[in-house]
């Protein structure tokens, strides 16, 4: 895999992460309004906050691998 497509993918788990918290917020939101059950819904706000977190790590891999590809070229 190469740098830059690894760093298309982090960025593609962080949008898909922060869309899903959207998702779980909004649910749980509604939930409180109308008594609703909150369990799915923290549980999947908690996935999408550590698919945020390893999909930034994985970014912050991908650059720190960049950078020093772009050292050894210099």
């Amino acid at each position: 895999m190469s740098t830059i497509s690894a760093i298309q993918s982090a960025y593609q788990g962080i949008q898909t992460g922060l869309q899903s918290a959207a998702g779980s917020s909004a649910k749980i939101a509604s939930a409180g309004t109308n008594g609703g059950d909150l369990t799915s819904p923290l549980i999947e706000l908690n996935q999408a906050e550590l698919q945020v977190a390893a999909s930034a790590k994985a970014l912050q891999t991908s650059t720190d691998m960049l950078g020093s590809l772009l050292d050894i070229q210099v």
